[in-house]
């Protein structure tokens, strides 16, 4: 397994010349880290992301990936290399961007871990009602991955410490708590309402390049509000780590009106073709 954070000698001197330069604290970089600072490389995002991939197939209780009809992950796969052709995606030949489906009824969810690792839940799929909606949802979590909005995260909790010992030339045995902390409960996958923000700009986004309606997402939170309404706690898992503020709703329709979105039609949800996808779901 790829070690992450390996600097030769000389890469740790410039860096250790380059904080003397500039007076830098563990302190400030640590406040720093909460205004945006990423302490990983597009690399190490990859790396620690296939760990978290090798974590995930090795718990199958937990994460029963769909082994059986291929035709699921394919039909995802194919949404998403539509998606991932937008001309405002920036890291399609950096990140290796890989779909999973993860066999769950029960849980109405998606989740993307770095450097492109997107894993969509059964639940969700029998969830939504539109191909257009479920493109909004993986434009989403590609949006995660883009912004880099988990290892923003990681750094900002572990940036001093990461800094030390980059600084001090050690082999960080961090790395491994971070990739514990991330799939104990997929605790740092949980989502600012920030970053759920960008991540629906960046989806809309996204969809203006293709076939699908840009603001499908919105459908996904109307079903998310009337399953409130009606059962109260089962999206808990969800909301834990996507929260749906009613400005994040607003926002969607903000943009649509901004952006002179088209008409919602079948013509762009695909709702006979999904639906007819639908009953293929094992």
């Amino acid at each position: 397994m790829k070690t992450l954070f390996n600097r030769s000698g000389l890469h740790v001197q410039m860096f250790v010349v380059f904080l003397l330069s500039f007076s830098l604290t563990a302190a400030s970089i640590h406040c720093a880290s909460f205004l945006g600072l990423n302490l990983f490389t597009d690399e190490e995002d990859v790396a620690l992301g296939l760990q978290l991939d090798e974590e995930i197939r090795a718990n199958p209780d937990q994460y029963p990936v769909l082994r059986s009809h291929p035709h699921v992950q394919a039909y995802v796969e194919e949404i998403g290399h539509r998606i991932l052709q937008s001309q405002h995606i920036q890291k399609r030949d950096i990140y290796p961007y890989q779909f999973e489906i993860i066999h769950d009824d029960s849980t109405i969810n998606a989740f993307c871990t770095p450097g492109g690792f997107i894993y969509i839940y059964t639940g969700l799929m029998h969830f939504l009602d539109t191909e257009a909606a479920l493109a909004g949802v993986i434009g989403h979590e590609i949006a995660h991955a883009e912004r880099r909005h988990s290892t923003k995260r990681i750094s900002g909790y572990f940036g001093t410490q990461l800094l030390l010992a980059v600084v001090l030339g050690q082999e960080p045995g961090i790395v491994k708590e971070i990739a514990g902390n991330l799939f104990a409960g997929l605790g740092f996958l949980a989502n600012s309402r920030k970053d759920e923000r960008e991540a629906d700009t960046f989806s809309m986004r996204y969809l203006q390049d293709t076939e699908y309606y840009p603001g499908a997402i919105r459908f996904f939170f109307d079903k998310i509000l009337e399953e409130q309404n009606r059962h109260g706690g089962t999206l808990e898992r969800l909301l834990s780590t996507h929260p749906l503020p009613q400005d994040r709703v607003e926002h969607v329709e903000k943009t649509a009106i901004a952006q002179n979105f088209p008409e919602p039609t079948e013509e762009n949800l695909f709702i006979k073709r999904y639906q007819e996808f639908k009953k293929t779901l094992p």
